[in-house]
């Protein structure tokens, strides 16, 4: 380190002057006292200051060399430490222990010497001065000192040693520190690169994966059974068991173990609820323990993919796998879909043309084109159900006769689906499996009776038509009637002549309906419904909601009106058979 001139406090104001301390000696020399030479350091400065330079040159923190050499100022002469300064990225920071009466003019004059010494005039202070802490580096520093008297020149020569060894601390303490920067900064670096590569690893890794999880399901989905090979690598790629349901929550394809047998029957306003809470979602929804996501081409629900993950094993690469499991299915149950349409759609303009009536050679001919026989005896069976009237319930009757094992031709008539089926149903199989995917019984089935020939169907159409009517209008009006089942309803049916059934009805009700007319009553509903209730006057009361004398007095005014008796048989049939003509076949109007 160069060796710096001592900083003296009081310089000679030119050259050739005197310095008010030599004018102050001359007038004793020449009052002849002796001559008295500069007193050297004493012993115990130079120790503090010996102990300070060893203490000054083992702390490493700039902040605290300052605040040391601050404190001990004052043990090597008259002296005052105003100020300190450290030098930070081009600016000369201030220590927290300046003086703050003259913090700002002190700073300011400090940064205006530039990297030199100089002069500092300090308010309410003496021979002020600002001393470079200077290294090899540069500048690190200042302190801003003041003296209450004239210092020694060994006064000022520890004052300039000080300063020395203040200097060189801070140029160790800086280079340390820098040293430390510097090995953090490397560490950092270091980090920060076994990071970065770290990232560039798993990025590779991840394009790879993508890269096969793309290629295999490109692949399977091109194959012949595409849905059942999507599963299947779905399943292999995660090791989860894959599955597939449709839109209803039927199962159509399962890959891995632990598959439920049998698969339980879904529940139409869950299977809606959950299709919402996944469709609300941005990615896989889980649900309970499934990662379910939709199968949507173009905003259409066509049905769900989903993996079993009761441990929650699922991680990005899964949501990876199964995401694009779903995109590669879309297209083939969108095929599947377009297929089933054009079929159903085949269907309903062959089964609408066997109701209307059509030739046999071609009602075969496109039977077969189809891949329905129509060589087997069939029935017709006509399906109503309350508040069901549109294609969904349509597609929902559909599905439900294939679970029951029934082949047919489906189409829709007004208000009811006909199903054209190759085989007599069951006598519930229908009408149970339509309660339960509708959640409701409020539906009526009526079946025809067997048909040998494609010129019998409208006939036989015509006969399920009317055992449906009869079972609407009974007692029971929901659940499935089979026409050679009806008795003598059968003869009431369409084809009959209805003026002789009319006048019938007016032989053996006209009066009573004349009455009900008249008087706004009810009394042909009354016998109609005691009828139905075999007669029970408990039942009976019960379902016209009035009290069992009222309907005493009733049935009394219906032998007074009608002059027939109830307890005769012949009457008692005759006037059982009219309010059924009258309510099945007139439609209750007389």
């Amino acid at each position: 380190m160069a060796r710096s001139r001592p900083h003296n406090l009081y310089r000679s104001d030119r050259k050739g002057s005197m310095s008010r301390d030599s004018s102050r000696r001359a007038p004793a020399a020449a009052r002849g006292e002796p001559h008295r030479p500069a007193q050297p350091p004493t012993e115990h400065a130079l120790h503090e200051l010996t102990l300070l330079s060893c203490t000054l040159f083992d702390t490493p923190d700039e902040r605290e060399i300052l605040r040391l050499a601050m404190d001990h100022i004052a043990a090597i002469g008259p002296y005052i430490a105003e100020a300190g300064y450290l030098e930070a990225d081009g600016d000369l920071v201030p220590s927290p222990r300046n003086r703050k009466n003259h913090a700002l003019a002190v700073g300011r004059r400090v940064r205006e010497l530039a990297g030199q010494d100089g002069s500092v005039t300090v308010p309410g202070r003496p021979r002020g001065r600002a001393l470079g802490l200077r290294g090899l580096e540069g500048l690190h520093g200042y302190l801003v000192v003041t003296s209450r008297s004239r210092p020694t020149e060994a006064q000022r020569s520890l004052l300039a040693t000080l300063v020395r060894h203040t200097a060189a601390a801070l140029s160790v303490a800086v280079a340390h520190r820098r040293r430390r920067e510097g090995v953090l900064e490397l560490d950092r670096l270091r980090k920060e690169r076994a990071a970065l590569q770290r990232q560039l690893i798993a990025v590779v890794a991840e394009l790879a994966y993508r890269r096969t999880v793309h290629a295999r399901m490109a692949k399977v989905a091109a194959s012949a059974d595409a849905e059942e090979a999507v599963t299947h690598a779905l399943h292999g790629l995660t090791g989860l068991p894959a599955l597939v349901e449709d839109r209803f929550g039927r199962l159509r394809s399962w890959a891995g173990p632990s598959r439920p047998d049998p698969y339980p029957e879904p529940d139409p306003v869950r299977q809606d609820e959950l299709l919402n809470a996944v469709g609300r979602e941005a990615g896989p929804a889980r649900i309970k323990d499934r990662l379910i996501t939709l199968v949507r081409p173009h905003g259409e629900i066509l049905g769900t993919l989903a993996l079993v993950d009761p441990h929650g094993e699922a991680d990005e690469h899964t949501v990876l796998a199964l995401e694009q499991a779903a995109t590669s299915l879309a297209p083939e149950l969108a095929h599947l879909r377009n297929l089933a349409e054009v079929e159903l759609r085949l269907h309903r303009e062959l089964a609408d043309d066997l109701l209307a009536g059509t030739d046999e050679t071609s009602a075969y001919a496109r039977s077969e084109a189809v891949g329905h026989d129509l060589r087997r005896s069939h029935y017709i069976v006509v399906v109503h159900w309350s508040d069901r009237t549109d294609d969904s319930f349509a597609q929902t009757v559909g599905r439900a006769a294939s679970a029951v094992g029934m082949r047919s031709l489906l189409t829709r008539r007004a208000e009811n689906v006909v199903l054209l089926a190759d085989d007599r149903p069951h006598a519930r199989a229908l009408y149970e499996a339509l309660t339960l995917e509708t959640g409701t019984p409020s539906g009526t089935i009526g079946v025809s009776a067997r048909c040998d020939s494609p010129d019998d169907i409208p006939q036989r159409y015509q006969e399920a038509q009317r055992a449906l009517e009869v079972r609407r209008h009974s007692r029971k009006r929901y659940g499935m009637t089979f026409f050679d089942e009806l008795g003598l309803y059968r003869i009431l049916g369409p084809g009959n002549d209805y003026r002789e059934l009319e006048a019938f009805v007016h032989e053996w009700l006209g009066q009573l309906m004349d009455y009900d007319a008249r008087h706004h009553a009810a009394m042909v509903e009354t016998l109609s419904r005691y009828f139905d209730c075999g007669g029970n006057y408990d039942e009976t009361a019960a379902s016209l909601a009035i009290h069992r004398s009222t309907l005493r007095y009733r049935l009394q005014r219906i032998r007074d009106i009608s002059g027939n008796d109830l307890a005769n048989v012949e009457d008692r049939l005759n006037l059982q058979v009219a309010t059924r003509v009258w309510k099945i076949v007139l439609g209750g109007s007389g």
